[in-house]
């Protein structure tokens, strides 16, 4: 679409600004309508007569008359100072980036903004200008070109590596309304849903390739409710607080993970690999986490201390030196777990299955084995254990 400036033949001012399309006619009906004439001619600023539209360009100060000949209405200004036509060519300096254009295009779009206001007369403002002539503004010029192209066509292009808040804040500045509006349905739509719906294993699969490994990898809070990680490799994740709930984690590589706080409940982690993980005060009610290696040969040592585990199923894990102080492991099984050098001070067993496991040199001091089973132990407790 093209836009351009009318006046009535031989006069410089109560222009209209008006879209170009169709014929000529068409342009000739429109003037009729706007100027209140019956035009028949259409000159250029040089007295041309224009007789197809195709030679009509975008923001062309055109005259209309009704059948007359061109007068030229600054014949008879004289000097320099002959008043100006939007067609003024000019330059602005913003932040030290010079764009040329033209005073419509700065006028014409945006009559109520400020850039309006500075250019539509000559010095009402009194812009300053640099040694070449170029008028000073002092903003950012990034932001100001889609600003300045949006001016010359009406529409929001803004190029990639441009922040849109950016632009955003100058269109607010020089108070073009109508393009603040557009930025902020931009910028609204461009931002995530607030969607907490799980994350899927294919997002997750995405999430890590897009990482390095040597990435410190960041899932503190995320919801993976009923996810499937299985079998992937999940070293040193910070899984703080995160949602884990009923997610397939079976024979997932846990090593080093940060699971602090995290809904572990009713998940699988069956084979999993939790060498030296850290699931402090971690929710792990009625998971299963049968095979699991808790052991690290770096002695780094699983710390689930306050962790909630009842009614988890640990049989046949390895957790020798593994820290359970006060968590909760009530009707638990540990069947043939060795929980070699183990603390368990002050840990809830009540009711837990102990059957089959080696807790030698495990430390049960203020433990609660009420109704906790030690059948087929394969060392004995001895009294410094002191349990209760």
């Amino acid at each position: 679409m093209r836009r351009v400036t009318l006046f009535v033949n031989g006069t410089s001012s109560n222009g209209k600004v008006v879209a170009v399309y169709g014929s000529l006619d068409d342009l000739l009906s429109v003037a009729s309508s706007k100027l209140g004439i019956r035009a028949s001619s259409v000159y250029n600023g040089n007295g041309g007569l224009i007789d197809d539209i195709a030679l009509i360009r975008d923001d062309d100060v055109l005259y209309i008359s009704e059948g007359d000949s061109f007068d030229d209405a600054q014949e008879d200004l004289g000097g320099p100072e002959k008043c100006q036509t939007h067609t003024d060519w000019l330059t602005l300096n913003v932040g030290g980036r010079c764009f040329t254009t033209t005073r419509s295009t700065l006028v014409s779009n945006e009559p109520e903004s400020m850039l309006a206001h500075m250019f539509r007369d000559k010095d009402v403002w009194g812009n300053k200008q640099d040694s070449r002539g170029a008028y000073l503004i002092d903003r950012s010029p990034d932001y100001f070109e889609p600003i300045l192209n949006y001016l010359r066509h009406g529409q929001l292009i803004i190029n990639e590596g441009i922040n849109p808040l950016g632009v955003l804040e100058e269109a607010r500045f020089f108070g073009i309304e109508q393009l603040a509006e557009q930025l902020e349905t931009l910028i609204k739509s461009s931002q995530p849903p607030d969607d907490h719906s799980p994350l899927t294993r294919k997002e997750f699969i995405r999430f890590l390739l897009a990482t390095t490994t040597k990435s410190e990898l960041r899932c503190q809070g995320l919801n993976f409710n009923g996810a499937d990680l299985s079998r992937l490799d999940l070293r040193y994740i910070n899984f703080k607080m995160a949602n884990l709930r009923a997610a397939n984690l079976t024979h997932a590589n846990l090593s080093g993970a940060n699971l602090e706080r995290a809904d572990l409940s009713s998940a699988c982690l069956d084979g999993a690999n939790l060498q030296g993980v850290k699931m402090l005060c971690t929710n792990a009610e009625g998971a299963s986490l049968r095979g699991c290696n808790f052991e690290d040969p770096a002695g780094i040592k699983a710390n689930l201390e306050g962790a909630n585990l009842k009614g988890v199923d640990m049989e046949g894990s390895q957790m020798t030196g593994i820290n359970l102080r006060v968590a909760t492991l009530k009707n638990a099984k540990l069947k043939n777990c060795n929980l070699r050098g183990a603390t368990l001070a002050g840990t809830d067993l009540e009711n837990c299955d102990l059957s089959g496991c080696d807790l030698q040199e495990a430390n049960l001091r203020g433990s609660n084995v009420k109704g906790a089973i030690f059948e087929e132990m394969l060392t004995p407790l001895h009294m410094s254990q002191s349990v209760r």
